[in-house]
């Protein structure tokens, strides 16, 4: 099992009765808390949930409770989650393939799955008015975003596939420079930016409603995104750069600004790495010693094998806390104000570094209390949580009716 469980009352009355009643007639139990009665009263959206590659990965049905993972229904449930954009994630491996066409076609057949197999739990999302619905039904809205714009293959035409299939926004890169947008991971600029095809799909994505997920990119490819997009962009699942000095990964105060400005949202990503200087530089001595060991004994040694190990053990993973991730929350309100700020956990997709309280998808009430704690307003609280991200998904899709 990766964690324990922060399995909410609700989850837990659901799974000792084996009860498997329908998601209309769930109803959460009495004396809730008030950071729980929150989280079930208004519409929670999160930016990034890698369930489509890691059942990919491995088949579990989390339409039902399982063992292990960040995501499943009855945690869902217990922890107010309504919208949770599935990440149609195509690794940077499978660039310039038809391969990775392929897969994010059968990420995208996953999300369907998982709809047909419990369409009285979920329902898939192509639309703010779809989410709305289907919370009033009871459902959980499945929208979904695609990490990584290689699928696109430089064709129009399969944006416009990818839009009928249900696509919400995309990542326009992931680690690796593509033939859309240079990366923030990639040290090579091959593009200073955005590619020739990049600026013009930002223009086709404005025109057909697709989000523009700025998350990963460059920082050249940011500003040349914001520069030409008509619409606000997002960051589906960003931290700040403020907090993690020299990771570009995460955005700067100078980035979060113009995003303000273009009416944008920053979607603060929970992975201890993307929130603390110390889990960072964790990360990235860990790299260094390894690539250090593959120049010294070559990548297949028995060395480099038992390094992970043996690096953990000596070395104590420092995961950051529900209170470093309000830390970003606050920042960026002090910056450019609470409409501009969402949540974009990257559950199930960063692995087992995920903050002390923060661990999975029943854990929203905790981030709720924490709000609560730090003087936040039920109204601004209710912003973060989904209204933010549902206001720019709207802008974009009345500008792409009138284009």
């Amino acid at each position: 099992m990766k964690h324990s469980y922060l399995l909410g009352s609700f989850a837990a009355l659901t799974l000792l009765a084996g009860c498997q009643s329908t998601a209309n007639s769930v109803q959460p139990p009495k004396g809730l808390s008030t950071a729980q009665d929150i989280a079930q009263r208004y519409i929670i959206v999160d930016g990034h949930i890698d369930v489509p590659y890691r059942v990919h990965n491995k088949w579990v049905d989390v339409t039902q409770a399982t063992e292990d993972g960040d995501f499943d229904y009855p945690r869902a449930v217990s922890g107010g989650l309504n919208a949770p954009f599935m990440s149609i994630y195509v690794p940077a491996s499978l660039d310039n393939s038809a391969e990775s066409t392929q897969l994010a076609h059968m990420l995208i057949d996953n999300v369907e799955a998982i709809t047909a197999r419990a369409p009285d739990k979920f329902a898939i999302a192509k639309s703010p008015a779809d989410v709305r619905a289907q919370f009033a039904n009871g459902l959980i809205s499945l929208p979904m975003g695609m990490e990584n714009g290689s699928p696109i293959q430089g064709d129009l035409k399969n944006l416009e596939k990818f839009y009928e299939r249900g696509i919400r926004y995309i990542t326009l890169a992931h680690s690796r420079a593509n033939h859309i947008s240079d990366s923030s991971y990639d040290i090579r600029r091959k593009w200073h930016g955005l590619s020739p095809f990049g600026k013009e799909l930002v223009t086709a994505m404005n025109n057909i409603g697709i989000m523009i997920d700025i998350s990963h990119v460059s920082d050249e490819a940011f500003y040349q995104a914001i520069e030409i997009s008509k619409v606000p962009v997002i960051a589906s699942h960003s931290s700040l750069r403020t907090f993690t000095p020299g990771f570009e990964r995460n955005m700067t105060d100078d980035m979060i600004k113009k995003l303000g400005e273009n009416g944008g949202v920053v979607m603060i990503n929970f992975g201890s790495g993307f929130v603390t200087k110390e889990a960072r530089l964790w990360s990235d001595n860990r790299t260094k010693q390894r690539n250090a060991l593959i120049k010294e004994f070559g990548e297949d040694s028995e060395q480099v094998a038992n390094f992970a190990d043996s690096y953990a053990k000596e070395n104590p993973y420092p995961y950051s806390t529900l209170s470093d991730v309000l830390d970003h929350i606050d920042h960026v309100v002090g910056l450019i104000g609470i409409d501009h700020v969402g949540i974009g956990s990257d559950f199930d997709g960063v692995g087992d570094s995920l903050p002390v309280g923060l661990k999975d998808v029943s854990a929203y009430p905790s981030l709720v209390q924490g709000l609560l704690d730090r003087g936040y307003s039920e109204k601004e609280i209710a912003s973060l949580l989904g209204e933010n991200l549902l206001r720019v998904w709207s802008d974009v899709e009345a500008y792409a009716l009138t284009h």
